[in-house]
């Protein structure tokens, strides 16, 4: 079996030997597996979420806490894989012990025949748990959407079940004149037509739940709610209903009396030239500023069943087939090839024009396999076309990119850039296939994992659980300026710190930074208080950087704490003002306003660092750290920061070069103008101790 089919699996051990046991038993049982080596269990949760593996087996000690913390880390990181304890002896009293844990067994090497049947045993159970929960998905969102084209259906439609209507749409209660839908529900269907058709519907009835329905409609009087009688044509088809025999009656709209749902609508001529105005005159697809703007709208509209996924799709080797048949008869061919894509659609599926031979689609369907199905259908469409261009004669493959819209929290962007990125790993897979990009499972994982690190953050809130550290800025300029950078450590309920990088990303995505930021200033705010440091670097997240209110809250904090705002210097990533640059522009007019030090960190990685220098008034420049890695020996980045120093002084800003950590860079970085350096090599975070 190929390695990317193998079965992923993390061996949690400190010792290489147990990895290659565990790996050599398993591939002789015949289990073609693919173990990733983890050595230290704090690696174990970011290796969980990052690897998805089928299996854990963890290398523990006699002690029962082992055991315990392995499987606080797997719950935490919301991993649904089998765990596996795996000890020197194994004995009944220690499998139980490993069980109570949350443990699926517990095991040991020096026994391979019982290692092997148990990862037997737990793998097909993890497999057809997995099956099992897909099927469940697929049952419910075919329910759905029978419900929602049920719901939204102009056809009168009820279900019955022994004579008695056990579900009815509204178009049905809108034709009877109820007073809703429920008022039908329970009530024989025989009330609703006059006495004469009774014993005809009765026999259609049974005749369809034993299959022996006539294709041919029936006409009956239907008896209304205000004692109207009319004649109504009615089509009978069985089916099942919460999982037992019914029959389908429907009054097809085009056919109730009066004529409902028979009426044209016709749109103006103004919307047909607007229409056509807005579609690529080659293809008839929509322009690509006309499709991201309809998708955006259909997408800010909630889908009520089913799944809507984005489809990118493009010819093979498309610049092949352009020096082959030159640039007039390429534009014929993409025209013969959009046809047969927009053929291919549904109607209510969106198709847009999205570069010169690729095409974007929205496609809704009812399950996720629909819209495989159809894209497969697609593919090997286009393999199977002669093309007749000219007085040639051509055929191609394409390849089809697939990215599935979140119908929680649905992004377009991040949608088209998925169905993009899809379409190019099939092409350079080879081309002729689909791929697909799904984030749901991700995401979802990522959402268990938020909310217990969002109950974790705002409990060390309330607790003051967190710490604030301070790191020295050293001048290059001979003298002691007093600058600290501050930085923010965690305490979990177990007193043990956790580092930014662990709980900061799900403060961000739960939208708690607000209060990490607050809570840091504040603390910032009482160390310039009752020390005499000259100034002090607080970060702000992209939240408060956004946020409208914090001058104002800075204010009241200011008269508090009685401190001269120039001894707080904030600052802000070039990331988040390059994205953000008005809101960083007024950010930072309203603090130097106030008295407080502008500053910009992680300066000069992005793409036109010089524009964010024209439009920010600064104080400090902070240069990336990045660009410190092999500074004393590469030429080119000495070059790269000397520019950045003289950006930085013709906006009269202050020079701090990130992360250094040796003497050979810090001589560079003096020679090329920087005034003052942070890292390591100056001194390690210090834990504040205030009062």
């Amino acid at each position: 079996m190929a390695e990317q089919s193998a079965v992923p699996m993390i061996v949690l051990t400190r010792h290489q030997d147990n990895v290659e046991a565990v790996n050599s038993t398993l591939r002789k049982a015949g289990h073609a597996v693919r173990c990733t080596w983890i050595r230290e269990l704090k690696d174990l949760a970011k290796a969980l979420e990052e690897l998805k593996p089928h299996m854990l087996i963890a290398f523990v000690g006699a002690d029962p806490l082992d055991a315990a913390n392995v499987m606080a880390v797997c719950k935490q990181a919301a991993s649904t894989a089998p765990v596996l304890i795996a000890r020197d002896q194994v004995d009944e009293e220690i499998i139980a012990a490993a069980m109570q844990h949350g443990a699926r067994d517990a095991v040991t090497v020096k026994h391979p025949g019982r290692l092997q049947a148990v990862v037997a045993r737990e793998l097909q159970a993890h497999r057809q748990l997995s099956a099992l929960n897909s099927a469940m998905i697929s049952a419910r969102e075919c329910r759905e959407k029978l419900q929602a084209l049920m719901a939204e259906s102009a056809d009168a439609i009820a279900y019955v079940q022994e004579g008695i209507v056990v579900d009815a749409n509204p178009a049905w209660q809108t034709l009877y004149g109820a007073a809703d839908v429920d008022s039908l529900i329970g009530a024989p269907l025989m009330d609703s037509f006059a006495a004469d058709a009774h014993g005809a519907l009765k026999g259609a009835l049974l005749a369809c739940l034993q299959g022996k329905s006539s294709q041919h409609p029936l006409r009956a009087n239907a008896v209304f709610a205000d004692g109207s009688v009319a004649s109504m044509q009615i089509e009978l088809s069985r089916t099942q209903y919460e999982g037992e025999p019914a029959v389908r009656v429907c009054i097809p709209a085009a056919k109730q009396a009066g004529g409902v749902g028979s009426a044209i609508s016709v749109g103006s001529a103004d919307e047909s030239m607007s229409d056509a105005l807005e579609r690529d005159a080659a293809t008839g697809a929509l322009q690509r500023r006309f499709f991201v703007e309809r998708l955006q709208r259909t997408l800010a509209q909630p889908i009520k069943a089913g799944v809507r996924q984005l489809a990118s799709i493009e010819p093979d080797e498309l610049e092949g087939l352009g020096a082959q048949l030159g640039p007039l008869a390429l534009e014929e061919f993409i025209a013969q090839f959009g046809a047969l894509v927009n053929g291919a659609r549904e109607p209510g599926d969106l198709c847009g024009r999205f570069g010169e031979g690729a095409f974007m689609l929205l496609i809704a369907r009812g399950t996720a396999r629909d819209v495989e199905t159809w894209a497969n259908n697609l593919v090997r469409k286009v393999a199977g076309q002669v093309f007749r261009v000219g007085d040639k004669q051509i055929s191609c493959t394409c390849s089809l990119g697939l990215a599935m819209v979140d119908p929680r929290k649905p992004n377009a962007a991040t949608s088209l850039a998925d169905a993009i990125e899809a379409r190019r790993k099939a092409q350079e897979a080879g081309g002729a296939r689909i791929q697909a990009i799904d984030r749901r499972d991700e995401d979802t994982r990522q959402e268990a994992a938020d909310e217990i690190w969002a109950r974790q953050i705002k409990a060390a809130l309330t607790e003051n659980r967190f710490r604030l550290l301070q790191q020295p800025i050293a001048s290059l300029l001979g003298e002691d300026r007093g600058m600290f950078d501050v930085l923010v450590r965690m305490l979990d309920a177990q007193e043990q710190e956790l580092l930014p990088a662990e709980f900061m990303p799900a403060a961000e995505r739960t939208g708690l930074m607000r209060n990490v930021d607050r809570w840091v200033i504040g603390a910032a705010f009482a160390l310039a208080a009752s020390r005499p440091v000259q100034h002090l670097f607080v970060r702000l997240s992209r939240d408060s950087a956004r946020d409208k209110s914090l001058p104002a809250w800075l204010a009241d904090q200011l008269k508090n704490a009685r401190i001269q705002p120039q001894r707080i210097a904030f600052q802000i990533s070039e990331q988040v003002a390059a994205e953000h640059l008005g809101d960083a522009s007024e950010l930072a007019s309203s603090l130097r306003k106030a008295g407080f030090l502008f500053a910009l960190e992680h300066f000069g990685t992005g793409r036109d660092p010089g524009r964010l220098l024209a439009h920010l008034p600064l104080d400090f420049v902070k240069i990336d750290g990045e660009l410190m890695q092999g500074l004393a020996v590469d030429q080119a980045l000495q070059q790269r920061v000397r520019e950045l120093v003289d950006q930085a002084k013709a906006k009269n800003a202050a020079t701090i070069a990130e992360r250094v950590q040796d003497a050979n860079t810090m001589a560079v970085l003096w020679q090329l103008g920087i005034e003052f350096i942070q890292g390591y090599f100056v001194n390690e975070p210090e834990q504040v101790v205030i009062g």
